[in-house]
């Protein structure tokens, strides 16, 4: 039987009791979609009706900026993170801080059971530019390119650094969810392409605004272990986060 990880009512339903455990999940959408919300509201409602830790992983937004979000859905965050059962890790892509390595000592002594990865487009970007010589978790990038003589696309690079991330992540076997933008009008389901290939699952969101009203819409396109509810599932951002739509 698989084991379920449970966090936002309507999304469990669409899931046939919330995401498999241990699954690395995409969360994509455009600007204004919610994928922030939704993930942070993951990590909350894990924390505060199920006991369970969770970490989340910001590349930009931080400490002082998730507190904002939360409190204008009146959350206590900060509750939350004194009672060591939510913690906020901001990685600054301008710095040359070992990403990998400080993910893993931070997963390693608070042991979370949820971490949330914000977002994948800014890191992989940061990670192409120049955090590849910095962190010795990606030294097999550098190995490939010194070995072999053909010449490395961005796009190659980009794809062995995401599945050595993947790789690095699942060893934790902790459910995860990753953002990633998702430009309007693009036939992917991710910004680099290749991740909705990689993970286990992927969460679409869309948002359209119709006169004075924003439509929102959820879709599971994917999720490994367990049967979906493959249909439009609409939902809103209310005073108290995100809701779906009976």
């Amino acid at each position: 039987m698989v084991e379920r990880v449970k966090g936002i009512q309507g999304l469990d339903k669409a899931l046939n009791g919330g995401i498999p455990e241990g699954n690395m999940v995409l969360v994509s959408g455009g600007a204004g979609t919610g994928k922030s919300t939704l993930c942070l509201q993951f990590l909350m409602n894990g924390a505060n009706l199920f006991g369970e830790k969770g970490l989340y992983v910001s590349t930009e937004q931080s400490l002082a900026e998730l507190r904002k979000q939360a409190a204008s859905f009146n959350w206590d965050l900060d509750g939350l993170i004194n009672k060591n059962m939510l913690k906020i890790l901001y990685f600054d892509i301008t710095k040359g801080d070992s990403f990998m390595k400080k993910l893993d000592e931070t997963i390693n002594s608070f042991k979370p059971k949820r971490i949330v990865i914000d977002s994948m487009t800014t890191l992989t970007d940061a990670l192409l530019v120049s955090g590849i010589e910095e962190d010795s978790a990606f030294s097999m990038v550098q190995i490939a390119e010194t070995v072999s003589p053909i010449p490395k696309t961005e796009q190659i690079i980009a794809k062995s650094i995401l599945y050595r991330l993947i790789l690095e992540l699942k060893k934790h076997e902790v459910t995860t969810m990753l953002t990633s933008e998702l430009f309007e009008g693009s036939d992917r389901l991710s910004a680099d392409g290749i991740s909705e290939f990689i993970t286990d699952g992927v969460i679409v969101l869309n948002a359209l605004a119709v006169g004075d009203q924003m439509n929102r819409t959820l879709q599971i396109r994917k999720m490994r272990y367990t049967p979906i509810e493959a249909g439009i599932n609409s939902y809103s951002i209310m005073d108290k986060g995100i809701s779906f739509e009976d």
